[in-house]
Protein backbone atom coordinates (compact mmCIF):
# COMPACT_ATOMS: atom_id res chain seq x y z
CA UNK A 1 0.00 0.00 0.00
CA UNK A 2 1.23 3.12 -1.23
CA UNK A 3 2.00 5.63 2.15
CA UNK A 4 -0.38 8.75 2.03
CA UNK A 5 1.09 12.12 0.22
CA UNK A 6 2.52 14.32 2.57
CA UNK A 7 -0.43 17.27 2.11
CA UNK A 8 -3.24 14.56 2.70
CA UNK A 9 -1.08 13.42 5.56
CA UNK A 10 -1.17 16.93 7.08
CA UNK A 11 -4.27 17.85 6.62
CA UNK A 12 -5.59 14.60 8.58
CA UNK A 13 -3.60 15.86 11.63
CA UNK A 14 -3.41 19.40 11.19
CA UNK A 15 -7.70 19.98 10.86
CA UNK A 16 -8.55 18.21 14.31
CA UNK A 17 -5.76 19.86 16.19
CA UNK A 18 -6.74 23.16 15.05
CA UNK A 19 -10.29 22.62 15.77
CA UNK A 20 -9.45 21.43 19.31
CA UNK A 21 -7.21 25.00 19.56
CA UNK A 22 -10.18 26.73 18.50
CA UNK A 23 -12.60 24.88 20.96
CA UNK A 24 -10.58 26.11 23.72
CA UNK A 25 -10.42 29.09 22.27
CA UNK A 26 -14.22 29.42 22.36
CA UNK A 27 -14.28 28.45 25.63
CA UNK A 28 -11.84 30.86 26.87
CA UNK A 29 -13.99 33.51 25.32
CA UNK A 30 -17.22 32.18 27.57
CA UNK A 31 -14.71 32.10 30.48
CA UNK A 32 -13.45 35.56 30.13
CA UNK A 33 -17.07 36.81 29.71
CA UNK A 34 -17.87 35.07 32.85
CA UNK A 35 -15.49 37.04 34.91
CA UNK A 36 -12.48 34.92 35.28
CA UNK A 37 -9.58 34.27 34.30
CA UNK A 38 -9.04 31.33 30.64
CA UNK A 39 -5.46 31.32 32.28
CA UNK A 40 -6.16 30.42 35.57
CA UNK A 41 -9.30 27.92 34.05
CA UNK A 42 -7.09 26.14 31.77
CA UNK A 43 -4.16 25.82 34.16
CA UNK A 44 -6.29 24.23 36.84
CA UNK A 45 -8.11 21.94 34.09
CA UNK A 46 -4.57 20.40 33.46
CA UNK A 47 -3.50 20.27 36.92
CA UNK A 48 -6.80 18.37 38.18
CA UNK A 49 -6.37 16.13 34.80
CA UNK A 50 -2.25 15.43 35.12
CA UNK A 51 -0.32 17.00 37.69
CA UNK A 52 -2.16 16.37 41.11
CA UNK A 53 -2.60 13.49 43.03
CA UNK A 54 -3.81 10.26 41.54
CA UNK A 55 -5.25 12.69 38.68
CA UNK A 56 -3.28 10.69 35.88
CA UNK A 57 -5.01 7.58 37.06
CA UNK A 58 -8.31 8.98 37.51
CA UNK A 59 -7.86 10.91 33.95
CA UNK A 60 -7.12 7.18 32.24
CA UNK A 61 -10.05 5.84 34.20
CA UNK A 62 -11.83 8.50 32.72
CA UNK A 63 -10.24 7.74 28.87
CA UNK A 64 -10.90 4.14 28.79
CA UNK A 65 -14.55 4.06 28.08
CA UNK A 66 -14.13 7.05 25.61
CA UNK A 67 -11.47 4.79 24.04
CA UNK A 68 -14.06 1.86 23.45
CA UNK A 69 -17.22 4.18 22.70
CA UNK A 70 -15.23 6.06 20.34
CA UNK A 71 -14.35 2.76 18.26
CA UNK A 72 -17.91 1.51 18.53
CA UNK A 73 -18.68 5.24 16.75
CA UNK A 74 -16.18 4.74 14.55
CA UNK A 75 -16.69 1.56 13.52
CA UNK A 76 -20.32 2.52 12.36
CA UNK A 77 -19.58 5.58 10.37
CA UNK A 78 -16.62 3.29 8.19
CA UNK A 79 -19.77 1.43 7.25
CA UNK A 80 -22.15 4.93 7.01
CA UNK A 81 -24.17 4.47 9.88
CA UNK A 82 -24.62 6.54 12.86
CA UNK A 83 -24.75 4.60 16.21
CA UNK A 84 -26.38 7.17 18.42
CA UNK A 85 -27.01 4.03 20.42
CA UNK A 86 -23.91 3.47 21.89
CA UNK A 87 -25.03 4.93 25.51
CA UNK A 88 -28.15 2.12 25.57
CA UNK A 89 -25.70 -0.70 24.40
CA UNK A 90 -23.29 0.40 27.26
CA UNK A 91 -25.75 0.23 29.97
CA UNK A 92 -26.90 -3.59 28.05
CA UNK A 93 -23.40 -4.38 28.73
CA UNK A 94 -22.89 -3.28 31.91
CA UNK A 95 -25.94 -4.46 33.38
CA UNK A 96 -26.00 -8.39 31.72
CA UNK A 97 -22.26 -8.52 32.95
CA UNK A 98 -22.86 -7.60 36.43
CA UNK A 99 -25.92 -10.07 36.78
CA UNK A 100 -23.13 -12.87 35.69
CA UNK A 101 -20.62 -11.33 38.17
CA UNK A 102 -22.56 -11.16 41.26
CA UNK A 103 -23.93 -14.35 40.65
CA UNK A 104 -22.07 -17.74 40.61
CA UNK A 105 -20.46 -17.61 43.81
CA UNK A 106 -17.35 -20.01 44.35
CA UNK A 107 -16.22 -19.71 40.45
CA UNK A 108 -12.51 -19.46 39.09
CA UNK A 109 -11.77 -15.71 39.28
CA UNK A 110 -10.32 -15.92 35.13
CA UNK A 111 -13.31 -17.96 33.87
CA UNK A 112 -16.08 -15.59 35.97
CA UNK A 113 -14.04 -12.88 34.85
CA UNK A 114 -14.30 -13.86 31.26
CA UNK A 115 -17.73 -14.97 31.55
CA UNK A 116 -19.02 -11.75 32.80
CA UNK A 117 -17.06 -10.09 30.26
CA UNK A 118 -18.30 -12.10 26.93
CA UNK A 119 -21.89 -11.59 28.83
CA UNK A 120 -21.60 -7.97 28.73
CA UNK A 121 -20.10 -7.50 24.80
CA UNK A 122 -22.71 -10.44 24.09
CA UNK A 123 -25.91 -8.39 25.18
CA UNK A 124 -24.27 -5.03 23.47
CA UNK A 125 -23.79 -7.35 20.22
CA UNK A 126 -27.37 -7.99 20.74
CA UNK A 127 -29.20 -4.99 21.67
CA UNK A 128 -27.08 -3.08 18.92
CA UNK A 129 -27.83 -5.07 16.15
CA UNK A 130 -31.65 -4.61 16.49
CA UNK A 131 -31.33 -1.05 14.49
CA UNK A 132 -28.74 -2.57 11.50
CA UNK A 133 -31.52 -5.08 11.48
CA UNK A 134 -34.43 -2.53 11.46
CA UNK A 135 -32.20 -0.73 8.39
CA UNK A 136 -31.02 -3.68 6.75
CA UNK A 137 -35.17 -4.95 6.61
CA UNK A 138 -36.93 -2.61 7.26
CA UNK A 139 -34.82 0.91 6.21
CA UNK A 140 -35.39 2.38 9.36
CA UNK A 141 -33.32 5.10 9.67
CA UNK A 142 -30.51 3.67 12.36
CA UNK A 143 -30.77 7.56 13.98
CA UNK A 144 -33.94 7.35 14.72
CA UNK A 145 -34.21 3.40 16.32
CA UNK A 146 -30.94 3.97 18.69
CA UNK A 147 -32.08 6.98 20.08
CA UNK A 148 -35.37 5.20 21.03
CA UNK A 149 -33.59 1.89 22.40
CA UNK A 150 -31.56 4.33 24.33
CA UNK A 151 -34.38 5.35 26.28
CA UNK A 152 -35.31 1.69 26.36
CA UNK A 153 -32.23 0.25 27.68
CA UNK A 154 -32.31 3.42 30.54
CA UNK A 155 -35.81 2.45 31.40
CA UNK A 156 -35.44 -1.96 31.41
CA UNK A 157 -31.99 -0.86 33.76
CA UNK A 158 -34.14 1.05 36.55
CA UNK A 159 -36.54 -1.42 35.96
CA UNK A 160 -34.20 -4.19 37.15
CA UNK A 161 -32.25 -2.21 39.55
CA UNK A 162 -34.23 0.40 41.38
CA UNK A 163 -36.27 -2.11 43.54
CA UNK A 164 -36.70 -4.57 40.34
CA UNK A 165 -35.48 -8.21 40.54
CA UNK A 166 -31.31 -7.41 40.68
CA UNK A 167 -31.93 -4.56 43.12
CA UNK A 168 -29.64 -4.82 46.01
CA UNK A 169 -31.91 -4.62 49.31
CA UNK A 170 -29.25 -3.83 51.73
CA UNK A 171 -28.80 -0.77 49.67
CA UNK A 172 -30.39 2.43 49.88
CA UNK A 173 -29.16 3.65 46.51
CA UNK A 174 -30.48 1.63 43.23
CA UNK A 175 -27.96 -0.11 42.19
CA UNK A 176 -27.27 -4.20 41.94
CA UNK A 177 -25.42 -5.97 44.79
CA UNK A 178 -21.31 -5.66 44.76
CA UNK A 179 -20.19 -8.19 42.26
CA UNK A 180 -17.86 -10.98 43.51
CA UNK A 181 -14.74 -10.44 44.73
CA UNK A 182 -13.03 -12.62 42.52
CA UNK A 183 -14.11 -10.92 39.16
CA UNK A 184 -12.77 -7.24 40.52
CA UNK A 185 -10.06 -6.19 37.34
CA UNK A 186 -6.69 -6.41 38.89
CA UNK A 187 -5.02 -2.99 39.44
CA UNK A 188 -2.79 -1.33 37.25
CA UNK A 189 -1.48 0.89 40.11
CA UNK A 190 -1.97 0.10 43.38
CA UNK A 191 -4.47 2.74 45.59
CA UNK A 192 -6.14 3.48 42.60
CA UNK A 193 -9.21 3.09 40.39
CA UNK A 194 -7.54 2.64 37.51
CA UNK A 195 -7.83 -1.37 36.16
CA UNK A 196 -6.42 -3.73 33.63
CA UNK A 197 -9.93 -2.82 31.84
CA UNK A 198 -7.36 0.20 30.51
CA UNK A 199 -5.31 -2.67 29.05
CA UNK A 200 -8.28 -3.98 27.68
CA UNK A 201 -9.12 -1.06 26.04
CA UNK A 202 -5.73 -0.01 24.23
CA UNK A 203 -6.23 -3.96 22.82
CA UNK A 204 -9.59 -3.17 20.97
CA UNK A 205 -7.28 -0.40 18.97
CA UNK A 206 -5.59 -2.56 17.16
CA UNK A 207 -7.67 -4.97 17.16
CA UNK A 208 -10.38 -2.66 15.36
CA UNK A 209 -7.60 -1.30 12.86
CA UNK A 210 -7.14 -5.09 11.88
CA UNK A 211 -10.47 -5.64 11.25
CA UNK A 212 -11.10 -2.61 9.25
CA UNK A 213 -7.89 -2.06 7.29
CA UNK A 214 -7.02 -5.74 6.50
CA UNK A 215 -9.77 -8.36 6.93
CA UNK A 216 -12.39 -8.97 4.09
CA UNK A 217 -14.82 -8.58 6.42
CA UNK A 218 -13.26 -4.77 7.10
CA UNK A 219 -13.65 -4.75 3.29
CA UNK A 220 -17.22 -4.79 3.18
CA UNK A 221 -17.65 -2.72 5.61
CA UNK A 222 -15.37 0.15 3.82
CA UNK A 223 -17.15 -0.43 0.59
CA UNK A 224 -20.54 -0.06 1.78
CA UNK A 225 -19.76 2.97 3.73
CA UNK A 226 -18.21 4.40 0.30
CA UNK A 227 -20.77 3.43 -1.48
CA UNK A 228 -23.63 1.20 -0.94
CA UNK A 229 -25.22 0.29 -4.18
CA UNK A 230 -21.86 0.25 -5.66
CA UNK A 231 -21.12 -2.61 -2.82
CA UNK A 232 -24.36 -4.02 -3.31
CA UNK A 233 -23.64 -4.44 -7.30
CA UNK A 234 -20.08 -5.74 -6.24
CA UNK A 235 -21.71 -8.98 -4.56
CA UNK A 236 -21.65 -7.71 -1.56
CA UNK A 237 -24.40 -8.48 1.32
CA UNK A 238 -25.55 -4.72 2.31
CA UNK A 239 -27.68 -5.80 4.40
CA UNK A 240 -25.89 -8.59 6.52
CA UNK A 241 -22.64 -5.83 6.19
CA UNK A 242 -25.37 -3.66 8.53
CA UNK A 243 -26.62 -5.96 11.36
CA UNK A 244 -22.49 -7.02 11.63
CA UNK A 245 -21.25 -3.46 11.96
CA UNK A 246 -23.91 -2.57 14.51
CA UNK A 247 -23.35 -5.31 16.38
CA UNK A 248 -20.38 -4.87 16.10
CA UNK A 249 -20.00 -1.57 17.60
CA UNK A 250 -22.86 -2.74 20.22
CA UNK A 251 -20.25 -5.23 21.54
CA UNK A 252 -17.70 -2.20 22.07
CA UNK A 253 -19.84 -0.61 23.89
CA UNK A 254 -20.65 -3.45 25.89
CA UNK A 255 -17.35 -3.92 26.74
CA UNK A 256 -17.09 -0.24 27.98
CA UNK A 257 -19.99 -1.55 30.42
CA UNK A 258 -18.70 -4.02 31.64
CA UNK A 259 -15.17 -2.78 32.41
CA UNK A 260 -17.21 -0.01 34.55
CA UNK A 261 -18.42 -2.37 37.00
CA UNK A 262 -15.52 -4.99 36.93
CA UNK A 263 -12.76 -2.55 37.21
CA UNK A 264 -14.18 0.69 39.07
CA UNK A 265 -17.82 0.64 40.54
CA UNK A 266 -18.09 -2.53 41.25
CA UNK A 267 -21.71 -2.33 40.87
CA UNK A 268 -24.55 -2.06 38.34
CA UNK A 269 -26.31 1.56 38.51
CA UNK A 270 -28.95 3.36 36.36
CA UNK A 271 -26.83 6.25 36.07
CA UNK A 272 -23.47 4.46 35.19
CA UNK A 273 -21.45 6.45 32.38
CA UNK A 274 -24.48 9.01 32.23
CA UNK A 275 -24.23 10.66 28.56
CA UNK A 276 -20.29 9.02 27.88
CA UNK A 277 -22.51 7.41 24.92
CA UNK A 278 -22.82 10.98 23.19
CA UNK A 279 -19.78 12.52 24.08
CA UNK A 280 -18.42 9.67 22.09
CA UNK A 281 -19.76 10.64 19.02
CA UNK A 282 -17.27 13.57 19.46
CA UNK A 283 -14.55 11.65 20.28
CA UNK A 284 -15.38 9.56 16.72
CA UNK A 285 -15.67 13.10 15.10
CA UNK A 286 -12.34 14.02 15.94
CA UNK A 287 -10.34 10.90 15.55
CA UNK A 288 -12.43 11.39 11.77
CA UNK A 289 -13.22 7.39 12.27
CA UNK A 290 -9.50 6.49 12.57
CA UNK A 291 -8.46 3.69 15.21
CA UNK A 292 -5.68 4.88 16.20
CA UNK A 293 -6.83 8.33 16.39
CA UNK A 294 -9.32 7.23 18.76
CA UNK A 295 -6.13 7.20 21.58
CA UNK A 296 -5.54 10.85 21.39
CA UNK A 297 -9.24 12.05 21.15
CA UNK A 298 -10.59 9.85 24.19
CA UNK A 299 -7.92 11.21 26.12
CA UNK A 300 -8.32 14.74 25.38
CA UNK A 301 -11.90 14.09 26.62
CA UNK A 302 -11.17 12.19 29.14
CA UNK A 303 -9.39 15.00 30.55
CA UNK A 304 -11.81 17.48 30.37
CA UNK A 305 -13.98 15.19 32.47
CA UNK A 306 -11.77 14.51 34.76
CA UNK A 307 -10.37 18.15 35.48
CA UNK A 308 -13.11 19.85 35.86
CA UNK A 309 -14.14 19.35 39.46
CA UNK A 310 -10.63 20.74 40.27
CA UNK A 311 -10.90 23.64 37.90
CA UNK A 312 -14.23 24.19 39.40
CA UNK A 313 -13.29 24.13 42.93
CA UNK A 314 -10.03 26.32 42.41
CA UNK A 315 -11.55 28.84 39.65
CA UNK A 316 -15.52 28.91 40.97
CA UNK A 317 -16.02 28.43 36.71
CA UNK A 318 -18.45 25.94 36.38
CA UNK A 319 -17.51 22.46 35.02
CA UNK A 320 -19.79 23.52 31.93
CA UNK A 321 -16.83 24.87 30.46
CA UNK A 322 -15.85 21.82 29.15
CA UNK A 323 -19.25 20.85 27.68
CA UNK A 324 -18.99 23.89 25.62
CA UNK A 325 -14.95 23.23 24.99
CA UNK A 326 -16.65 20.15 23.66
CA UNK A 327 -19.58 21.15 21.39
CA UNK A 328 -17.39 23.97 19.89
CA UNK A 329 -14.81 21.41 19.19
CA UNK A 330 -17.33 19.23 17.67
CA UNK A 331 -18.56 22.40 15.51
CA UNK A 332 -15.33 22.70 13.62
CA UNK A 333 -14.85 19.10 13.27
CA UNK A 334 -17.76 19.50 11.46
CA UNK A 335 -17.25 22.71 9.65
CA UNK A 336 -13.56 21.83 8.09
CA UNK A 337 -14.37 24.57 5.62
CA UNK A 338 -14.81 26.99 8.22
CA UNK A 339 -11.31 25.89 10.00
CA UNK A 340 -9.35 26.95 6.82
CA UNK A 341 -11.12 29.77 6.15
CA UNK A 342 -10.06 30.73 9.38
CA UNK A 343 -6.34 29.65 9.07
CA UNK A 344 -6.18 30.77 5.20
CA UNK A 345 -5.35 26.85 4.36
CA UNK A 346 -5.94 25.24 1.20
CA UNK A 347 -7.65 22.42 0.80
CA UNK A 348 -5.96 18.94 0.10
CA UNK A 349 -6.92 17.07 -3.23
CA UNK A 350 -9.81 14.71 -2.12
CA UNK A 351 -9.90 10.78 -3.04
CA UNK A 352 -11.32 9.30 -6.07
CA UNK A 353 -13.05 5.87 -6.20
CA UNK A 354 -12.08 3.19 -8.43
CA UNK A 355 -13.92 0.24 -9.45
CA UNK A 356 -12.34 -2.66 -10.77
CA UNK A 357 -12.39 -6.36 -10.16
CA UNK A 358 -11.74 -6.68 -6.86
CA UNK A 359 -14.51 -4.02 -5.88
CA UNK A 360 -14.32 -0.96 -4.56
CA UNK A 361 -11.03 1.32 -3.76
CA UNK A 362 -9.66 4.79 -2.80
CA UNK A 363 -7.61 6.09 -5.38
CA UNK A 364 -4.77 8.63 -4.61
CA UNK A 365 -5.33 12.21 -6.00
CA UNK A 366 -4.57 12.62 -9.57
CA UNK A 367 -5.01 9.15 -10.75
CA UNK A 368 -9.04 9.24 -11.56
CA UNK A 369 -11.28 6.89 -11.90
CA UNK A 370 -10.53 3.60 -13.30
Amino acid sequence: MRALPWRRLRGALLLPLLSVILGFAVGGVAVYASGASPVDAYTALFQGAFTNINALPETLVTTTPYILLGLALAVGFRAGLFNIGAQGQLAFGGLFGAFVAYNLPGWPAIPHILLAVLTGMAAGFLFGAIPGFLKARFGAHEVITTIMLNYIAALFVDLMVNHGPMSDPKRALPETPPIDPGTQLPLLIPDSRLSIGLLLALLAVPAVWFLIERTTTGFRIRAVGLNATAARAAGISVGRTMVLVMGISGALAGLAGVIQVLGVDGVMTPAMLSNYGFDAIAVALLARSDAWAILPAALLFGALRSGSSFMQLQTQVSADLTSIVQAAVIVFVAAPLLVRWIFRLREAPAPTVSIGEGGLAAAPPGEGVA
